[in-house]
């Protein structure tokens, strides 16, 4: 199922339709709604173009991961490099 959705907003705001819809795509990723891919196709871009744009939004596409994640995925990759 699909919504079509039809917004008029006023000129002075100065978004461009691209931006309001990598908006709305950026904030259903960042509350885990979507994937990256579904983001994308809603922004009406590439994958590989959203996960570099998202964070203009104020989202990463790390997540919610916290430091210690990081610090533990970093030592387990380095002993699977040895």
């Amino acid at each position: 199922m699909t919504i079509t959705l039809t917004l008029d907003l006023p000129d002075v705001l100065g978004y461009e339709a691209g931006d309001v819809k990598m908006y709305l795509a950026s904030r259903l990723y960042a509350e885990e709604k979507l994937t990256a891919g579904q983001a994308a196709q809603i922004a009406g871009i590439s994958k590989r173009e959203f996960i570099r744009t998202v964070g203009k939004y104020g989202v990463s596409v790390f997540g919610q991961t916290t430091i210690e994640e990081v610090l533990s995925d970093m030592d387990n990759a380095s002993r699977l490099n040895r």
